[in-house]
């Protein structure tokens, strides 16, 4: 059977290899020295080198932190998730999974996260790169964040971005019990599946069920005056036929473009009948009262409680 030459690997792990990979190869201390001292190779841990000596990209730090602790260690959180595909969502520091007795030494720019769990169980077998599965990945960012919603906001957007569905999360949720937050995850995931593909729609949920507001159509289909298919995030249907729409604006619509984009688009939508008022996604979160009140002055009434005949 062809043995792998070290070059081989290297070229599989992005120009990263570790030294125990190498003596495994027959290539000694001496010669990874040599190849150091003639600045073919730069050494970027204790026991990681790459085999060439430019700057290190995303990927090359994504192998040198996989490498450097070794074992059944996986690329995990945030960026598993980005190596997966998710946008947006972006960190500087690499997240590893690794055994909770793992002795490691820091690495700048890397945190180790411990954990108990089988890590083999958790990797996914189509990658290369010593990654976790995206779900795992998510929920476990998710359930042990402190921030709650980023947690759900994670979530919402893998969805929304089509890398998972909301019965991939489930099933995964079931695997890895017992995982922080999991009621909490169910709940929201049930909510996507019936529309809500955003952290904003998610608030609006939790919204109307806290002020007993009739829950709103998502994500309505809409021609605007041009022609063109929008989507509006919520609406209501009024009893004397009149239509009152909002809008959630999340962080980025603070960008110019975004938000000349947001005011063309809503310009376009307007129709005699169809009532559009904007929030952002902090009212939701911390003044829900607020945007109830002005959902009720524009006519929203409350909610027909369950089994109520009308």
């Amino acid at each position: 059977m062809r043995v792998e030459t070290w070059a081989e690997l290297a070229a599989r792990q992005d120009g990263m290899i570790a030294r125990r990979q190498l003596r495994s190869l027959g290539i000694d201390r001496d010669r990874v020295r040599n190849q150091v001292a003639a600045r073919r190779w730069a050494l970027r841990s204790s026991t990681v080198l790459s085999t060439f000596t430019g700057p290190l990209g995303l990927r090359h730090r994504l192998w040198l932190a996989a490498l450097h602790a070794g074992g059944e260690s996986l690329v995990g959180g945030l960026s598993a998730a980005a190596a997966h595909g998710l946008r947006r969502w972006d960190r500087d520091e690499v997240s590893v999974l690794v055994d909770d007795q793992l002795l490691l030494e820091p690495l700048p720019g890397i945190r180790w996260v411990r954990t108990r769990r089988p890590l083999a169980a958790l990797r996914d077998p189509r990658s290369a790169l010593p990654l976790c599965r995206l779900e795992p990945a998510l929920l476990l960012f998710a359930g042990y964040t402190r921030s709650s919603r980023a947690a759900h906001g994670v979530i919402a957007a893998a969805v929304q971005q089509r890398l998972t569905t909301p019965s991939q999360l489930m099933t995964w949720i079931e695997r890895m019990q017992p995982l922080r937050r999991a009621s909490q995850f169910r709940r929201s995931l049930l909510e996507i599946a019936g529309g809500a593909q955003s952290v904003g729609e998610l608030d609006v949920a939790r919204m109307c069920r806290r002020f007993d507001l009739p829950r709103p159509h998502r994500q309505v289909r809409r021609r605007d005056a041009t022609g063109r298919v929008r989507y509006t995030d919520c609406e209501w249907d009024l009893p004397n036929g009149h239509i009152i729409v909002l809008e959630i604006d999340g962080s980025f619509h603070m960008e110019t473009e975004h938000w000349e984009e947001d005011m063309a688009r809503e310009r376009r939508l307007s129709v005699p009948g169809r009532t559009s008022i904007r929030c952002t996604v902090r009212e939701l979160r911390d003044q829900p009262a607020d945007v109830v009140a002005d959902l009720r002055r524009l006519g929203v009434g409350t909610a027909i409680p369950r089994g109520r005949v009308v």
